[in-house]
């Protein structure tokens, strides 16, 4: 992607975006623009959910427009968007402009993919998530994103990931006993594949996915099912490591993970997930293959389905599991992910770079 980027590869255009961590914004892979460092570009599927990340569009190649005509007003009523982050940008505001909010959310779900409202909301999110990165306190998050009031972003927050954000991230109140839910930290992991959200309890790791995942959410709250506990922003020993043993990683450098991980579920799903970690790395297994090893030749589906409820992507290396077929297939990634990986895991063994496998300090706990 990054070869079709510098080579302004217009063939890839509507294919995944680029997102230029120095300027904020996302490109096609055919932009003109100057071509950035590769450590500074992650790519994203769709502008969606590079926007969720706090990029905007690049004014140059128009990412958004997917080769659509943009009409004068509908870039008058972006171009509102981007002066008002403090705000929202109202029906009434649009009426004021001369344009009728019906047609600007049917012209922008027919072009975009969204309604104007979701494209709005984009923004404002992306904007929130970046800030909060930057450890901006919520309440100048919630009033620099047009939110209308803290307790509404709160609100938002607290969809997500179970309960307000704490005052200080990642430490605990004074006084939590044990019969307080049990507290996770999360964090922002930044990858070439894109960003990843990480949580860790003082037990370890227990949950590692691509923010872009669409299941993310629910993974989130079964996590918490699990646990009996919140997730809050932040980060601990545990992060910290996974976040070094990820980078060298991702440079292949290493193949080898230490951080101590906790990835509760049933007997079953322990099961099926000891046999992923148990897969050499560099090379893959069908779902009949980890059904037999753990004595379930018929159990495929239930297999498939353990696969898909892993919370630690990499750690527990679902993404080496493949069809009979022999394809890369079911990745809550992104084929295109798994398929990127795999090849890097062949790369690396090649150079001889791993050990028996990734992860020798994990834990799993059955909770019925």
């Amino acid at each position: 992607m990054f070869r079709a980027l510098v080579e302004r590869d217009t063939s890839l255009d509507g294919v995944f975006v680029a997102a230029i961590r120095t300027t904020g914004i996302f490109c096609r892979p055919g932009c003109g623009a100057r071509k950035p460092l590769r450590r500074n570009v992650e790519f994203f599927a769709a502008p969606r959910e590079a926007m969720h990340a706090g990029y905007r569009p690049c004014k140059r190649c128009k990412p958004l427009d997917a080769g659509a005509v943009r009409p004068e007003w509908v870039a008058l009523i972006v171009a509102a968007v981007e002066a008002s982050k403090d705000r929202r940008v109202s029906g009434d505001d649009l009426r004021a402009m001369g344009i009728a909010p019906e047609r600007a959310s049917r012209w922008f779900k027919a072009n975009y993919g969204m309604t104007f409202q979701a494209y709005c909301r984009a923004r404002r999110m992306g904007e929130a998530m970046k800030m909060i990165r930057e450890g901006t306190s919520v309440g100048r998050v919630a009033a620099k994103t047009g939110y209308e009031s803290e307790s509404g972003f709160r609100e938002a927050f607290e969809n997500i990931f179970g309960a307000p954000p704490h005052p200080q991230p990642g430490k605990a109140r004074a006084g939590d006993g044990p019969q307080q839910p049990r507290e996770l930290v999360a964090c922002w992991v930044e990858t070439p594949l894109g960003p990843m959200l990480g949580a860790a309890s003082d037990a370890g790791v227990s949950l590692l996915e691509f923010v872009d995942r669409r299941a993310l959410a629910t993974q989130i709250a079964t996590l918490r099912r699990r646990v009996a506990g919140i997730v809050r922003p932040g980060t601990n020993t545990h992060l910290e490591r996974l976040k070094r043993e990820l980078g060298a990683y991702f440079a292949g450098r290493s193949a080898t993970f230490t951080a101590t991980v906790e990835s509760p579920g049933t007997e079953f799903q322990s099961r099926v997930w000891d046999a992923l970690r148990a897969i050499p790395s560099g090379t893959t297994r069908s779902y009949l293959d980890i059904a037999r090893q753990i004595g379930r030749p018929t159990a495929t589906r239930a297999v498939a389905r353990a696969n898909g409820d892993n919370r630690l992507a990499i750690l527990i290396p679902c993404h080496r599991v493949i069809g009979a077929d022999g394809s890369a297939t079911g990745y809550g990634g992104g084929i295109w992910r798994k398929e990127w990986l795999l090849e890097h895991e062949r790369e690396m063994a090649g150079k001889g770079l791993f050990g028996a496998h990734t992860n020798t300090r994990g834990t799993q706990r059955e909770q019925r």
